[in-house]
């Protein structure tokens, strides 16, 4: 290629930059997806997917009432001649077009397996369904050959297919639909054919009605289900005075004896996904209230879910409340009435608007219907003039056609006749003419006539037009119409129920080991200390508590954390490592469990002879770290804690390493959310930093109760009269005990 021929292509090749061809690209790409794919027209309702379904359905002569025939005959037709796009997504457009359970009207009727509420999209291939228009998607066609559409060329050119339907109703309404363009999407609920002609036709009485107005007739959306829409009045109004906002619809059940039967789920919800999800809650423990689940449905009960309670003592609102509020049996749908509008660009319209807009279109087609009918009655009253005539005249006309060898000419010449009429005398049977064909004539003329005169009264007066409009929405609402399916009830919000009333409240005894391993047996008559351990491992701590309630541990640095009773491990087994749910400093140890309600005080203390007295809700935490509460000095560990009953009447037993016993009463230790306490027992501060002395036990007693004392190998039981000689005030030594007793290591209360 010389340098002449390089530069001529130079010239022929358009240079951009690539940013304006990028924008330019995705711009194209953009307004494509918006105006030719996700969006509808304001006019029919339907995407182009939608609409060219339904026109090749409609020149297939696959009307309501026609034999129907294979949709692989359909969608071919659809991508053959209007929409080259994929079969898969054109076979799922007109399935959904099909399930009655997907939409308020379906405009198709199906034979075969087109899905089902479970699983929609469990439809057969194309290959095995059959399809035909339903009756109602002849309100979308029923004008289509009356002069009422624009014709567009199709991809190729070879054909014409219809810019927009002429709908007889806000069909963007009644079926609402979904989509997803670039950069906007839609979301319209389904809504009833009575409600919204009702509305349109109060617009046409009242041009200058507010949203409010039209929502005395459009109560809310209409889905195809049964189950209850419980947004309140307020928020639905908002929604058709913006355009946007949500719609939350609640499954409807009622009670047969003590079971809870499910008998309508909100709109495309699946009955098999609400079973598992309730099941799955079962299976973690969190609805023991519930026993038992059964799908019962059927041809008679297409919705009957069967809940089965524990006893009939459940309280059934606040289970299905808290069902509502955890699994799909109440959902929640997104509104965004966003169409493309007559003026061909998209926006979100309010109920007020997207009402008007769809009556000038609507009042425009019925104009042109009227328009193309009285061209028609005129063309056929120019006719019938013409063949009167000849009528009139009918051996002249014969012996002009007899003899004549270009008779048209001559008739339009003698007769004063259109080329249309001569054409017409021309192309008429010779039966035609008879006696009896003068009176059928000038019937017909005079029938024309009467139409013509009523045509161009309407087509000239706003009034009679807009009448007329009226009449043919109240004919449509009255022959094809139904009652709402699904009721309006406002109802308060869903409440999930805490975790503690899900869980059992049976008896356990939680069970924490010295190398802080942890379990939970059953009841309260279990003894800790009798339990089997791992080797070199041994009983630190226990509480009884129910196993919806919260446990409390506290290690060796003062930091408590919280576990939930019902998740720790059974008793049969020698326990597992709190560490599995919590996350401890390095080298801190568990050393006791605490349970109970909020308020419930525990004695805490520190092995050099410091503690104070907490409530259990100031120790709760929900971190996995912990919460600091007791400060612990250096060399210092925490003992296990001690409940209280009584703050009034118990008195502290606090015993050391070297045996001896201080009883002081529990009065004169403080209630701290943290700290560090004051001084319980005098330990040398020299001795505990030589591991010589400290603090080893503490336990409560009260008037009624007796003290044990625990050494490795005796024990012995000090009552009241014994407990007195040790009695003391706080922070002092005590006194020792008897020779014997003096390795103690631990104090039991004894009731």
């Amino acid at each position: 290629m010389d340098e002449t021929d390089q530069m001529t292509l130079d010239e022929n090749v358009e240079r951009l930059p690539l940013k304006e061809f990028t924008e330019k690209a995705y711009l194209d790409y953009s307004m494509y997806v918006i105006l030719d794919r996700a969006l509808p027209h304001i006019g029919d309702g339907l995407k182009p997917v939608q609409r060219r379904i339904i026109y090749a359905m409609s020149e297939l002569g696959l009307k309501a009432g026609a034999k129907f025939k294979k949709s692989a005959r359909t969608v071919g037709d659809v991508l053959g001649k209007f929409h080259p796009h994929g079969d898969s997504a054109c076979y799922e457009a007109m399935v959904l077009m099909a399930q009655p359970f997907s939409y308020r009207y379906p405009l198709l009727e199906g034979q075969g397996n087109w899905g089902s509420p479970d699983d929609p999209k469990s439809f057969a291939a194309m290959r095995y369904t059959e399809a035909r228009l339903s009756r109602f998607a002849e309100l979308l066609l029923s004008e289509l050959g009356q002069g009422t559409a624009d014709w567009v060329p199709n991809f190729d050119g070879t054909l014409e297919e219809p810019r927009v339907l002429p709908a007889r109703v806000p069909h963007v309404l009644l079926n609402g639909t979904t989509g997803i363009a670039v950069g906007m999407a839609t979301d319209i609920p389904p809504h009833n054919l009575r409600e919204v002609a009702a509305a349109a036709v109060h617009l046409l009485e009242h041009p200058k009605a507010v949203t409010a107005e039209l929502c005395e007739h459009i109560q809310g959306p209409d889905y195809p289900t049964e189950a209850e829409i419980v947004t309140p009045r307020s928020e639905l109004v908002k929604m058709y005075e913006t355009g946007h906002g949500s719609v939350r619809m609640r499954a409807r059940w009622e009670r047969e004896g003590s079971d809870i039967i499910v008998t309508a789920l909100p709109h495309q919800t699946s009955p098999a996904r609400v079973l598992e999800q309730i099941a799955s809650q079962m299976n973690a423990r969190k609805l023991p209230m519930v026993v038992d689940l059964r799908d019962e449905s059927d041809h008679e009960n297409p919705t009957r879910l069967v809940i089965v309670p524990k006893s009939g003592r459940v309280d059934a609102e606040a289970l299905m409340n808290h069902l509502f509020a955890t699994t799909d049996l109440e959902r929640t749908y997104r509104v965004n009435m966003n169409v493309i509008g007559l003026d061909g660009r998209p926006g979100v319209r309010n109920l007020r608007d997207l009402l008007a807009e769809w009556l000038q279109f609507r009042t425009e087609t019925v104009r042109r219907r009227l328009e193309h009918r009285l061209q028609k009655v005129t063309d056929r009253l120019h006719l019938l003039d013409g063949l009167l005539v000849a009528f009139l005249n009918i051996d002249e006309v014969i012996r002009i056609i007899r003899t004549e060898d270009e008779p048209r000419p001559v008739l339009m010449k003698r007769f004063r006749l259109s080329e249309v009429q001569a054409d017409y005398i021309l192309d008429t049977r010779l039966r035609q003419l008879a006696r009896l064909e003068e009176m059928k004539i000038r019937a017909e003329q005079k029938e024309l006539a009467a139409e013509r005169e009523s045509l161009e009264k309407t087509l000239g007066s706003r009034q009679r037009l807009r009448t007329l409009v009226k009449k043919e929405l109240k004919a449509v609402a009255e022959e094809y119409g139904d009652a709402r399916r699904s009721p309006l009830v406002e109802r308060a919000a869903a409440q999930a129920l805490d975790e503690a009333q899900l869980i059992a409240a049976e008896p356990v005894t939680i069970v924490l080991s010295q190398k802080g391993l942890v379990r939970a047996a059953k009841g309260h008559e279990i003894d800790p200390r009798a339990l089997n351990y791992k080797q070199g491992d041994g009983f630190r701590d226990a509480t009884r508590c129910r196993s919806n309630e919260q446990v409390v541990f506290i290690d060796s640095t003062g930091r408590t954390y919280t576990v939930p009773a019902h998740v720790l491990p059974s008793a049969r087994s020698l326990g597992e490592p709190l560490t599995g749910w919590l996350s401890p400093p390095d080298g801190a140890v568990f050393c006791g469990v605490m349970s109970g309600p909020p308020d419930q005080l525990y004695l805490l203390a520190t092995d050099n002879g410091y503690g104070f007295v907490a409530r259990l809700e100031d120790l709760v935490t929900r971190n996995r770290k912990g919460k600091a509460v007791m400060r612990v000095a250096p060399g210092a560990t925490v003992l296990p804690p001690a409940r209280v009953r009584d703050p009034e009447t118990e008195w502290v037993a606090a015993a050391s390493s070297d045996g001896r016993l201080l009883i002081h009463h529990l009065g004169e230790l403080p209630v701290l959310p943290k700290g560090k306490g004051v001084k319980i027992m005098n330990i040398n501060p020299a001795r505990h930093a030589a591991g010589e002395e400290r603090m080893v036990a503490v336990a409560l007693v009260d008037e009624e109760s007796s003290l044990v004392v625990h050494t490795a190998k005796r024990h012995t039981r000090l009552g009241q009269e014994d407990m007195a000689p040790y009695e003391g005030e706080r922070a002092r030594r005590g006194l020792k005990l008897p020779r014997g007793f003096r390795g103690v290591e631990w104090l039991e209360r004894s009731d």
